[in-house]
């Protein structure tokens, strides 16, 4: 597959431009942007975004939201991510991972005195709630320039370390090997999942410099994106197919997505109007709000706890905010996808549903 358009498929113009989500198993050597920009094309619309950028080298799953479904990636990307990857210790490198230029080998011996025990208790000093100072070829910003920016015109960088949280680190195999120059190397596979922010290659660096023999990552798989999986996943080339089939780009719907992102909250018709004029309602759950449904733990929010305002046709009409104090809270329209609609009452509907 190539990163050309000149030979991907354009959407028959007589369809209406899809509105969602999108999983798209990511290709190694594309960057997320390269997807992004494919996505368009056979999207037909440049409104196109994704939740979570992938390195190059990496595969796996990477959300794009398609027109309207851009303003879910906020919280898209908020969601914990889980990889398959392989740590390789016994070498640092520059960029933490396989493309980067070398800069201290162990000796053989050292490597030769990692045991899985010793992996054990590394891995386990680096799970849970810890500070991680992110890769240095990354895309923070440190005064204004993008660190790998910075990183690749021969400067040194220093970033700040920053709270993040591992809630898996699990060793599946560990194999001692050499790389392509003869140097011990021993190869570790890894599933990780963690919070977002969280480098995977900082991970090998951090268990590589604990273990005193350095490390870097040579291959990572995301497998998970909150509750989106490589199950859910297509190739660029199936959604091509779909697209050159004269069928529509297929997406999971607003509703769909927003119903798996958050507490949904039916409204009725008078809520709905009210929300989508950027009126505030009753609160979403307690102190006499509606119930929740399709969600665990929906009947006990806190404040700012986001939920999914469904009108009573079914359509998504907002995102909303619980504030206030207990007693005295109202719900907020923090994001309104239907900003003017009218909901006329359904025929029949009890008077509190109007």
């Amino acid at each position: 597959m190539t990163r050309t358009n000149t030979d991907v498929p354009r959407p028959d113009p007589s369809l209406p431009t899809p509105s969602g989500l999108v999983v798209v198993d990511k290709p190694a050597g594309w960057t997320s942007h390269d997807v992004v920009a494919r996505t368009r094309r056979l999207a037909g619309t440049r409104k196109v975004g994704h939740a979570g950028t992938l390195d190059p080298m990496a595969t796996g799953v990477l959300v794009l939201g398609v027109d309207r479904a851009t303003r879910l990636l906020t919280w898209v990307v908020g969601q914990h991510k889980t990889y398959a990857a392989t740590i390789r210790l016994g070498l640092t490198t520059v960029t933490d991972d396989a493309e980067g230029e070398v800069l201290d080998v162990a000796g053989p011996g050292a490597v030769a005195a990692v045991d899985e025990d010793a992996v054990a208790a590394g891995v386990a000093r680096l799970t849970g709630d810890i500070q991680q100072v992110p890769a240095k070829v990354s895309a923070i910003k440190v005064e204004g320039r993008r660190a790998y920016a910075q990183v690749r015109a021969g400067q040194d960088v220093e970033l700040a370390a920053r709270p993040v949280t591992v809630s898996e680190f699990a060793v599946h195999r560990l194999v001692r090997t050499a790389d392509d120059a003869g140097r011990a190397v021993l190869d570790v596979d890894v599933t990780v999942t963690c919070s977002s922010g969280t480098y995977v290659r900082a991970l090998a660096r951090d268990l590589g410099a604990d273990l005193g023999v350095g490390g870097h990552l040579t291959a990572l798989r995301r497998t998970r994106v909150g509750a989106w999986t490589l199950d859910d996943a297509s190739t660029l080339d199936e959604l091509a197919a779909e697209v050159a089939a004269g069928r529509p780009l297929p997406v999971t719907s607003l509703e769909e997505a927003a119903a798996g992102l958050f507490p949904a909250r039916r409204l009725t018709a008078a809520e709905a109007e009210d929300v989508a004029h950027g009126r505030r309602i009753g609160p979403s759950a307690g102190d006499g709000g509606d119930d929740l449904g399709g969600h665990p733990g929906g009947s006990a929010l806190d404040n700012d706890t986001v939920t999914a305002g469904f009108a009573p046709d079914g359509r998504l009409v907002a995102l909303l905010s619980d504030r206030g104090h207990r007693g005295e809270r109202t719900a907020k329209p923090v994001l309104v996808f239907l900003p003017g609609e009218r909901f006329p009452a359904p025929p029949h509907a009890p008077r509190g549903e109007r």
